[in-house]
């Protein structure tokens, strides 16, 4: 089984307990949480050798957030605790969630700027030390949407994992709070040659031959030819690319979803079922299924059972609290594919 590797952000999550809103709340409850945190945590559930490396602050904050993601078996032995001197704000990043209810949508406010992840020098990372042993590793559109330092280091960390042969996954998290969707589109499309699994889509839109900004030509919602000639059109461009997926969500209400997703693999087409379900906590849904469709090519599923795992993986995260996927086994997230519902004795 190959050892799976992710570097990103992990913040601290402060949430107004009972859905209450920011403006009245007088308490908080505090987690952690960040996409390729997320991951990792979901995929060592799974039991997938799974390791994260991040920079945090030397204190407090920065080894709860390391050690919550030891408690659920995710090595950090790479995870730099970052002193004054090396990154001078030494904080950690924050966001705030103000979960939605019925109508009223879930809204989050960051605090991320100048963090000890965004202000360090990773020229000081031996990246072929980082990825040494390893062969997957998964990188995200929100990183290099961060800082300078940021974005070269991910594209620096992509060359290296091309070069040593590592399967790499790479997640575009499209976040309007932290860059424009055409920065987000120019960046990423440089990234796009070293990857192997594309998910998330939305910021890499094709140009159109004319040129200038066709956010509009991927459906919001497409259907399956839609989909399928969106997919066909990038493998057309990047010919090292071996998986595309995507999940479509449909929002009833803030409290009521439909999820289902696309994929290409293999020369084709596939989609997945529709998943209805009620919400306890949406944040991390898409990591969820970017974690359950890594686990099922890991694990050598087919097609079918790839696209479909990996929505029920997001599904079954919906009602788990917290940024993470954190369930008991690779069954439990079957019983939700397979629609088994009934309660385990």
């Amino acid at each position: 089984m190959e050892k799976f590797i992710t570097v990103g952000e992990i913040m601290l999550r402060l949430t107004p307990p009972h859905y209450d809103k920011i403006r009245a709340a007088t308490s908080f409850e505090a987690s952690y949480g960040g996409s390729e945190a997320n991951i990792a945590l979901a995929l060592a559930n799974l039991g997938i050798d799974s390791t994260f490396f991040s920079v945090v602050p030397d204190n407090s904050l920065g080894k709860s957030a390391v050690r919550m993601l030891r408690s659920n078996d995710v090595h950090c032995s790479p995870v730099i605790l970052s002193t004054p001197e090396e990154t001078p704000t030494h904080r950690l990043g924050t966001y705030y969630l103000e979960t939605g209810y019925g109508i009223r949508p879930s809204k989050v406010t960051y605090d991320r700027k100048h963090s000890a992840f965004t202000e360090y020098d990773f020229e000081r990372v031996d990246v072929d030390a980082l990825l040494e042993g390893f062969g997957w590793l998964h990188m995200s559109g929100i990183t290099p949407a961060l800082s300078k330092s940021c974005a070269d280091f991910t594209l620096k960390i992509l060359r290296k994992a091309r070069e040593k042969k590592l399967t790499v996954s790479f997640d575009g998290n499209f976040r309007s709070t932290l860059w424009t969707w055409n920065e987000a589109r120019d960046f990423c499309t440089q990234c796009l040659p070293y990857v192997d699994v594309l998910l998330g889509i939305e910021p890499y839109h094709l140009p159109k031959d004319s040129g200038g900004d066709v956010k509009d030509d991927i459906p919001f919602q497409p259907n399956y030819e839609q989909q399928a000639g969106v997919f066909e059109e990038f493998v057309r461009r990047y010919d090292n690319i071996k998986c595309i997926a995507r999940h479509v969500r449909y929002a009833h209400t803030g409290s009521e979803n439909s999820l289902k997703a696309y994929m290409w693999y293999g020369g084709r087409t596939y989609e997945s079922k529709l998943f209805t379900f009620t919400i306890l906590d949406r944040v991390g849904g898409g990591d969820a299924f970017a974690s359950g469709l890594i686990y099922a090519m890991l694990k050598g599923y087919t097609p079918d059972d790839m696209i479909n795992f990996a929505v029920a993986s997001s599904v079954i995260k919906h009602t788990i609290r917290g940024d993470g996927n954190i369930t008991d086994d690779a069954k439990t997230i079957r019983n939700i594919m397979n629609m088994s519902y009934d309660i385990k004795r």
